[in-house]
């Protein structure tokens, strides 16, 4: 059995199917991704997973433990990480890691190497509130709060989610060493660009997994025919290629269109010369390697 069991679990909100009959195993010292946007189910999922929250339906169980039965011994092995900052900001950076090391019954320099490498950069601010701290620096605290008591299993919910560029990358690097240290990772994501990080990662639409897999045999199962279209007034490009005969699916990701093609007939140069005629400028068409985010379209479609 792997760290984590999940068996068939739903939760429902009235109406709404939060989670459906969600299945899967993620194995210990595994860095464990759930990709997918917002009301997809990751927070509910994590919720459950760290005992804060009872299923309907299914079970799961963390280190064998299970979430229902075994909630006390769940809650002494494992870290949680959620995605709004929940510590206290009238409590200064010090007094908040002081405390939940208490709650736990141990000391901030019994564990502080587990915590260091993202400690240290905090500790010139030890006696800031932490309300006063910046996006990263919030962030620090937070999974240095999270693994203070030496969890083996650790629960991230969109950790990176609104912090700058640099923080995020600096996050993952460091979950890359605390991978190293054999603590099992969960974390879920929006981001599909921090996907490819993880050893294994779930597509997550609806409360359902689409796809479980390495990002690699995800990004190798795409096996449309995928092009990007750049041109002016790209609003204007996307109902136009919507609507064009022989393209399956056309999304917007940044200053490009992501288009499938079913015409096997109709070629890159073929596309360019038919929309420059209908007086687009700037154009160009070429074809491209599928990413994870292509993949989640296509599987959501």
């Amino acid at each position: 059995m792997g760290a984590i069991s999940v068996n068939k679990l739903s939760k429902s909100y009235g109406n709404i199917r939060a989670l459906q009959e969600i299945s899967f195993e993620v194995q210990t010292g595994e860095l464990f991704g759930i990709i997918g946007p917002d009301g997809a189910g990751k927070t509910t999922l994590f919720r459950i997973l760290t005992t804060l929250m009872l299923p309907e339906e299914g079970t799961a169980t963390v280190n064998g433990l299970d979430v229902v039965k075994d909630y006390k011994e769940i809650r002494r092995q494992v870290g949680y990480m959620p995605g709004r900052f929940s510590l206290y900001q009238d409590m200064t950076v010090e007094e908040n890691l002081s405390f939940f090391a208490t709650l736990f019954g141990t000391t901030v320099r019994e564990n502080y190497d587990l915590v260091k490498d993202i400690y240290q950069p905090l500790e010139k601010f030890k006696t800031r509130r932490a309300g006063k701290l910046s996006g990263g620096m919030k962030q620090k605290l937070a999974l240095s709060c999270a693994l203070i008591h030496k969890p083996s299993v650790l629960f991230l919910d969109e950790p990176t989610t609104g912090v700058d560029p640099v923080s995020r990358k600096d996050f993952w690097e460091m979950l890359g060493r605390l991978k190293k240290q054999g603590i099992t990772i969960v974390v879920s994501t929006p981001y599909m660009d921090e996907a490819v990080l993880c050893d294994r990662i779930g597509l997550i639409r609806e409360g359902q997994f689409m796809s479980i897999a390495t990002p690699e045999e995800i990004i190798n199962s795409y096996h449309e025919m995928l092009w990007a279209v750049h041109a002016d007034k790209l609003s204007t490009l996307l109902s136009e290629l919507r609507a064009f005969e022989g393209i399956n699916s056309c999304f917007s990701f940044g200053d490009t269109l992501h288009i499938t093609v079913s015409n096997e007939q109709l070629l890159p140069a073929t596309l360019k010369s038919i929309l420059e005629n209908k007086g687009h400028t700037d154009v160009d068409v070429y074809p491209i390697q599928a990413t994870i985010e292509d993949c989640y379209m296509l599987l959501a479609k």
